[in-house]
């Protein structure tokens, strides 16, 4: 049989601030033969998430650091374009942490059976992959309750968008942040949020008293900085912030100064939860059922921001701190 030619995206040097194009590299690899108990797959599309930024720094984290000279890793969902191991076929869809690679060879450990009947498959990577399973395990930590007010920071993205429509789903009034006008009626007039504002038009703490005047119950930070900041100030007493991420800062060099209202956690009695959400992959299969249930009923949209081919996978990646995407960033190989 003849060699199976792959076209990967490698890690060329650590970023220093705001990632280039200069950082990453376009190879071309042949892959090995087929053994037995392996599967060739040919990935369909590809995933681009903030928290890659945080791999691409040397040194220890919760992940491991990717490696320079090699492919770098992420979620990816594919079709088998042939198996040597009983429990897949050719044509079978699958999901893997894969990504950044048009090809690639693969245990059946290291693959997850999806169905074809959803489409796009890429769905699997947004509002049924790990940015929505991220959004629906943030809202069982903070204990969400019907009528209350919740504020979810990057409200437009991949993470935050699904939190906001879940939330509604549960009878909260939602209140959103996102870097645009677009992106500001994207979360009112598609996903249904109650209040969304530009936090590029004035101070976030000024907007959101004005929009919350008597204060939020729950934050769901994708931000930190200062929108955390003016979320402290706006939670009630005994409110809740779910730590989710904080693409803010994700590109500094050195660490930013904590809030300046961080005792306000103190004051109120706030409860403060960070969250991984590969830690509740148990429970993967209860998110897929109600999820996937909304989504089919057309309860839930699944947003996306796609760009084709492997060669602008590194744009796509960068572009996400340039706030260029609504909805999940996909990158569909072609």
């Amino acid at each position: 049989m003849s060699k199976t030619i792959s076209h990967e995206v490698r890690l060329a040097s650590r970023p220093k601030g705001i990632p280039t194009a200069a950082d990453f590299a376009l190879a071309q690899t042949e892959l090995e033969s087929l053994q037995d108990g392996q599967v060739l797959v040919r990935n369909l599309f590809i995933s681009v998430d903030p928290y890659m930024r945080g791999r691409m720094n040397e040194g220890k984290s919760y992940v491991p650091a990717f490696e320079l000279g090699k492919p770098l890793e992420g979620g990816a969902v594919g079709e088998v374009i042939e198996s040597r191991a009983k429990e897949f076929k050719r044509g079978d869809a699958v999901t893997s942490n894969f990504g950044w690679r048009e090809c690639f060879i693969a245990s059946p450990k290291e693959l997850r059976s999806v169905s074809r009947d959803v489409q796009s498959l890429s769905v699997y990577l947004g509002a049924l992959g790990m940015t929505g399973m991220t959004a629906w395990v943030g809202l069982h930590l903070a204990e969400i309750k019907a009528g209350e007010t919740i504020f979810i920071s990057g409200a437009a993205g991949a993470v935050g968008n699904v939190a906001g429509q879940l939330a509604k789903l549960r009878r909260c009034q939602v209140i959103g942040s996102a870097g645009s006008e677009e992106k500001v009626f994207f979360l009112r007039d598609e996903c249904g949020f109650d209040i969304a504002f530009n936090y590029k038009m004035g101070p976030v703490a000024e907007q959101l008293k004005l929009e919350a005047p008597d204060g939020i119950d729950v934050y769901f930070d994708n931000v930190g900085g200062e929108t955390l900041e003016a979320a402290l100030s706006s939670l009630r007493v005994h409110g809740r912030i779910i730590a989710c991420g904080g693409i803010s800062g994700y590109n500094e060099e050195k660490p930013r100064p904590g809030p300046a209202n961080l005792f306000n956690i103190t004051t109120k009695r706030l409860t403060m939860k960070g969250m991984i959400v590969r830690d509740w992959l148990d429970r993967q299969e209860d998110f897929e059922k109600e999820v996937g249930g909304y989504l089919q009923a057309g309860k839930l949209i699944n947003k996306e921001t796609v760009v084709e081919g492997i060669d602008q996978a590194v744009g796509a990646f960068i572009g996400l701190f340039g706030g260029k995407n609504i909805g999940k960033m996909v990158v569909k190989l072609t």
